[in-house]
């Protein structure tokens, strides 16, 4: 993966986050203030959630923009935060790790296909929310190419 996509100042570990939308509107900050998106991004966040849930399973959420929000998108990039004690996105779902994404045109598609390669290992999930560095999470995704 692209060291523009995901760098050290894109990742936050051991975050504590009380609700579903607290922790869209924190990945979704850090894509902001990196430069990758403009703040209206954050809100088209929300608005996916709510059309359709961004839980994964395995303790990870993707949260993304909708269709619309692609204007609101400078650059490709992610960002990675850990939640150990995990939030509840509803349903039972508790997220321990939260990958935000924003893609030009349909860059999103490959970096989802590479974030799934990575999360579909239950160890590599483990490891993600267990990593004490950033270099830790920056190692188990460039593993992926």
């Amino acid at each position: 993966m692209s060291t523009n996509i995901l760098k050290k100042e894109n990742i936050e570990l051991n975050k504590s986050l009380s609700t579903k939308e607290e922790a869209i509107r924190y990945v979704g900050g850090i894509l902001n203030e990196q430069g990758y998106v403009d703040k209206a991004y954050i809100e088209e966040m929300l608005k996916r959630e709510e059309i359709t849930s961004t839980f994964m399973g395995n303790f990870v959420a993707i949260p993304h923009g909708t269709e619309d929000a692609k204007k609101s998108v400078n650059e490709t990039g992610i960002s990675v935060v850990t939640v150990p004690e995990g939030v509840d996105f509803g349903d039972g779902n508790i997220v321990k790790l939260l990958i935000g994404i924003a893609g030009k045109g349909n860059e999103h598609l490959e970096i989802l296909s590479q974030i799934a390669i990575v999360c579909s290992e239950e160890e590599n999930v483990e490891k993600l929310i267990q990593a004490e560095t950033k270099e830790e999470v920056l190692q188990t995704f460039s593993e992926v190419e």
